[in-house]
C-alpha cells in the first residue's frame, strides 16, 4: 500500500503527472492547469476571462474573508480584475445553526463588497464527517489582452521583489486558532496583535499588484500561500522554465511572525503566506516601482532575480550557488497534526 499523503498541497511531481492528463477540447483556453499556474486564461474575444477556485481548509475564524482574500490575491497576480464568485460551503453536522451561516455569509460578502465581486450562486449543505467548516470559493476575473501577467513572463536578468514580508497570513491564523498555546509565550496584547495580520498589514494583494503594475513592467506574479515563499520561488521557477537567485536576508519577516514561527517550530520560509506578492520585473523598472509601493506605504524588497536555468532555486554563498529546498509540506500543517 502506498503512503497516505500528509496534510497540504500534492507533491508537485504527482501532480504535474495527474494534470498531464486533465482534458482539454477548447482552443479558446490559453492557460490551463500546471505546477505554478493558479489561474486558468480564457479567450474571450476582446479580452480574457481569468478562473480560479481555492478551499479554506485551516482556517475557522473569519473564514468567509480569508476565502475571498485569498481567491482574489491570484486573480491579481495575473492583472486581472475579480467580478464574479461562486461558493460552496460545506458545515459539520451537530455543529452548524443560523448564526454560524449568517456570521460566515456576512464575511464572504463583507469581501466581496470590498472588490465589488458579485456572488452568482453555489452551494451550502451540513455534511457528515467533517468538524469544522470548509469553505471553496470559484472566481472569475476579466482582464484587457494587453494587460495579461502570467508565471510564464519572467526572464532572465529580471529583478525579484517581494511586497510587505512573511509569513503574514501564518501569523494571523496561528493567533486565531490556537489563542491559548500562544497565551504560554506572548502577552494578550502581542496575541491580538498577531490576530490583526489579517487586516494589518492584511491577506490581501490587489492593491498591491495594481500599483505595481501602473509603476512599471511586471513580468510575472505568484501569491506565497501553502508552502510559503519557498513554495512559490520554486513555483514561479517552473513556470517560467528558469532558475532564481535568491536573497534570504533581504526578506522582511516581522518579529512578532518570527517568534511565533519559533513558538510552534515552524519554517517561516515555508509557512503559508498570503499578504505578500512576488514580483519579477524588468531590471530597469526595479526601483521605480519600489518606490511607488513604498510611497502608498505597502513595505517591498528586492529579494533576487531570474537568471538562465531550467526552473530551479539557489542562494549563493560567495560565489557558489546553493539548492534552495522546496518544501514537502507547509510547515503549518505541523500545527495542525
Amino acid at each position: 500500500m502506498d503512503h497516505p499523503f500528509p496534510i497540504g498541497k500534492l507533491p508537485p511531481a504527482f501532480l504535474n503527472s495527474i494534470l498531464a492528463n486533465a482534458p482539454q477540447f477548447d482552443r479558446r483556453v490559453l492557460l490551463g492547469p500546471g505546477i505554478g499556474l493558479d489561474c486558468a486564461v480564457v479567450d474571450m474575444g476582446d479580452r480574457y476571462w481569468v478562473f480560479k477556485a481555492d478551499p479554506i481548509t485551516f482556517a475557522t475564524d473569519q473564514i468567509g474573508w480569508y476565502a475571498v482574500q485569498v481567491a482574489s490575491n491570484d486573480i491579481a497576480t495575473t492583472g486581472a480584475t475579480p467580478r464574479f464568485m461562486l461558493l460552496t460551503l460545506l458545515l459539520p453536522e451537530g455543529k452548524s445553526d443560523e448564526a454560524l451561516v449568517r456570521s460566515i455569509s456576512d464575511q464572504v460578502f463583507s469581501a466581496c463588497n470590498q472588490h465589488q465581486i458579485t456572488v452568482l450562486g453555489g452551494h451550502t449543505e451540513v455534511t457528515h464527517g467533517i468538524d469544522r467548516p470548509l469553505l471553496v470559493i470559484t472566481l472569475i476575473g476579466e482582464v484587457l489582452k494587453d494587460r495579461l501577467v502570467t508565471p510564464r513572463g519572467a526572464r532572465p536578468g529580471d529583478a525579484l521583489l517581494l511586497t510587505k514580508g512573511i509569513p503574514i497570513e501564518a501569523t494571523s491564523l496561528l493567533a486565531r486558532e490556537f489563542p491559548d498555546r500562544l497565551a504560554q509565550h506572548l502577552t494578550s496584547l502581542e496575541i491580538r496583535q498577531a490576530a490583526d495580520f489579517l487586516y494589518h498589514p492584511g491577506i490581501g494583494v490587489f492593491r498591491d499588484a495594481q500599483i505595481a503594475l501602473q509603476a512599471g513592467k511586471v513580468t510575472a506574479m505568484h501569491d506565497p500561500t501553502e508552502g510559503g515563499l519557498s513554495a512559490a520561488l520554486w513555483e514561479m521557477a517552473q513556470a517560467c522554465g528558469q532558475d532564481i537567485l535568491f536573497d534570504p536576508s533581504a526578506v522582511t519577516i516581522p518579529s512578532l511572525a518570527a517568534r511565533i514561527c519559533l513558538i510552534f517550530g515552524l519554517d517561516p520560509f515555508a509557512t503559508i503566506a498570503s499578504g505578500a506578492l512576488l514580483l519579477a520585473v524588468q531590471p530597469s523598472d526595479a526601483e521605480p516601482i519600489l518606490n511607488t509601493l513604498r510611497e502608498n506605504d505597502i513595505a517591498a524588497s528586492r529579494i533576487g532575480e531570474i537568471v538562465a536555468g531550467d526552473g530551479k532555486v539557489f542562494t549563493l554563498t560567495g560565489t557558489r550557488r546553493i539548492l534552495w529546498p522546496y518544501p514537502d509540506r507547509d510547515e503549518i500543517g505541523k500545527v495542525f497534526d
